[in-house]
């Protein structure tokens, strides 16, 4: 478990810390690896087999160039370290794209003052993150010129041997950034088990080993095919001796140098997705008196989307989910029931988004009167882009959020003595919330979902329950499709949340729904995030029967 937070540092100085903690740490694998490598290539030089073997040296023997060298790696991985963080973000925004860039550019030299796409916070941050994905392009290019010159020795072979090794250094590197943004590897995921950082950074290293082997072999072959086009006397003049030596050479110099950057890479990964603890020390006079206002400044205050706030989120779940902060936990239940309001208000926010933004792009039933519509949508004739789609991509909020309402409602049955969760409506909000939303993934997902009249229900509650979800004709290439995927692991969080909060008060939500209460007490009044209110009622129905599904 990682330390308390300190009273004297600020959650805002957390990522800051972390940020140079990265920057330091990451410089001890890189400056290992570049000593074993040099020791290795001055004992066995890559040179003819002719050639005289030089007497073994260390590598780096007091000497202006040998300084020099080691100086220039070390900034190399500096500036990619810096790039990577700058870039790295738990929030899968959606860049903008280069065209829409132009356009904006263009919009805002010819129309001072006017009207611009960037003028929404949406369009600015995509328009930032991808002006931050240029940067790291050309800082990775740069780092690997670099990088790739100063492990295979082209600043000592003359201005022909620097731009040889480096533009095949600089191929690779912006080969690796192209990789690197294309598979949305600057996305933190955050550990399902939180491990201390030695260990985590351990287990990624097979990985990263794997990893640099394979890309190290596409950069050599790809740069090396591109060299061709490209004028350089000295290989005419070089025996295949030396040539053969001199590509062994770059190839283990570009592993190395990928394999730093996939170690910077985990460890930076490793660093900022670890628990940081937002609660004073335990016995200190702020635990006794509010211990959660740390945790609420952050998760209130703190920018959206933002680390601070993941991290505030991560712990907030560690907290209500287990049992080692208990006394953090009943915090939360005090008397005036005004900090389990802000909890649960900040979990139930991001889940309402999501409801409502995928409500925008589907087709809502139309009430007429008493009468409502037997079908809710028609999800064969949508066509869901990927900008409709892209809530789906922040699973990890999104199951945080729910997860935390739940485990909070389900231990308010047995630790709330004073009935703060049932006297502020928070149990019909984060119920209303969880089934809402769900039924707004369902419906994405491409199930009909149909309202039944009181007279076609009998059962348990006094009612006959049918799971009305049935599959259409386009299911079938739905569930083949990425999104769908992202739509069904939502819909499991969020179905085994209403099923952890139903197990926890099935007694008392059987006895309310005989008496006719079910639905005063745990859905809102008002209207709901997505869908009519009967709706609702009748889900929590199939839940409270344990046939929802």
């Amino acid at each position: 478990m990682p330390p308390p937070a300190s009273p004297s540092m600020p959650p805002e100085m957390v990522v800051h810390n972390r940020f140079l903690g990265f920057l330091i740490w990451q410089s001890i694998p890189s400056i290992v690896i570049f000593f074993l490598f040099k020791t290795l290539s001055s004992a066995v030089p890559f040179a003819s087999p002719s050639a005289a073997k030089p007497p073994l040296t260390f590598p780096f023997s007091p000497s202006i160039f040998a300084l020099f060298t080691f100086l220039t790696f070390h900034l190399s991985q500096v500036l990619f370290s810096f790039s990577l963080s700058l870039v790295s973000s738990p929030h899968p925004h959606r860049p903008a794209s280069l065209l829409q860039l132009v356009l904006g550019l263009v919009r805002f030299l010819s129309i001072p003052g006017g009207p611009d796409w960037s003028d929404s916070p949406d369009s600015r941050a995509r328009a930032k993150l991808s002006v931050g994905f240029l940067m790291f392009l050309g800082a990775a290019a740069v780092s690997g010129f670099v990088a790739v010159a100063s492990v295979c020795g082209g600043f000592g072979d003359g201005v022909s041997a620097i731009g040889r090794v480096g533009f095949r250094g600089l191929v690779m590197g912006l080969l690796y950034g192209l990789y690197y943004v294309y598979n949305r590897r600057w996305v933190l995921e955050f550990p399902i088990i939180q491990r201390p950082p030695f260990f985590s950074f351990k287990m990624g290293l097979p990985s990263a080993i794997t990893r640099s082997l394979k890309l190290s072999l596409v950069a050599y072959l790809f740069s090396a095919a591109l060299l061709v086009f490209l004028p350089h006397h000295n290989q005419n003049q070089a025996t295949t001796g030396k040539f053969i030596a001199e590509q062994i050479r770059l190839y283990t110099g570009s592993f190395l140098v990928l394999l730093c950057w996939e170690l910077s890479h985990h460890l930076h990964r490793v660093l900022h997705t670890k628990r940081f603890v937002f609660a004073p020390p335990k016995g200190s006079a702020a635990a006794e008196t509010n211990p959660s206002e740390i945790l609420l400044a952050a998760l209130e205050e703190s920018r959206p989307s933002s680390l601070l706030q993941y991290l505030a989120y991560l712990d907030l779940c560690m907290v209500c989910e287990n049992n080692v902060d208990a006394w953090r936990r009943a915090a939360f239940f005090e008397e005036t029931g005004e900090t389990y309001r802000r909890v649960i208000s900040v979990c139930l926010r991001p889940l309402e988004q999501l409801a409502s933004k995928l409500g925008e792009g589907l087709e809502s039933s139309v009430e007429n009167g008493s009468r409502i519509s037997s079908q809710l949508l028609s999800p064969t004739d949508q066509r869901l882009d990927s900008k409709d789609s892209e809530p789906l991509n922040n699973f990890q909020l999104y199951a945080w959020c729910a997860w935390t309402a739940a485990s909070l409602t389900a231990c308010s049955h047995k630790e709330d003595r004073y009935g703060v969760s049932q006297i502020s409506g928070s149990n019909a909000a984060v119920m209303s919330t969880l089934i809402s939303c769900l039924l707004a993934v369902e419906t994405y997902m491409g199930k009909k979902t149909t309202l039944q009249s009181a007279n076609q229900f009998m059962g348990l509650t006094g009612f006959k329950l049918r799971n009305t979800s049935m599959a259409n004709t386009s299911m079938s290439k739905k569930r083949a499709s990425p999104l769908h995927s992202k739509a069904y692991a939502v819909a499991d969080v969020l179905r085994n949340s209403i099923y952890q909060i139903v197990s926890a008060f099935h007694d008392q939500m059987a006895s309310s729904a005989k008496k006719g209460f079910l639905e005063k007490d745990w859905i809102v009044r008002g209207k709901p995030p997505f869908g009519p209110r009967e709706l609702l009622v009748q889900k929590l129905l199939l839940f409270l029967d344990f046939r929802a599904s």
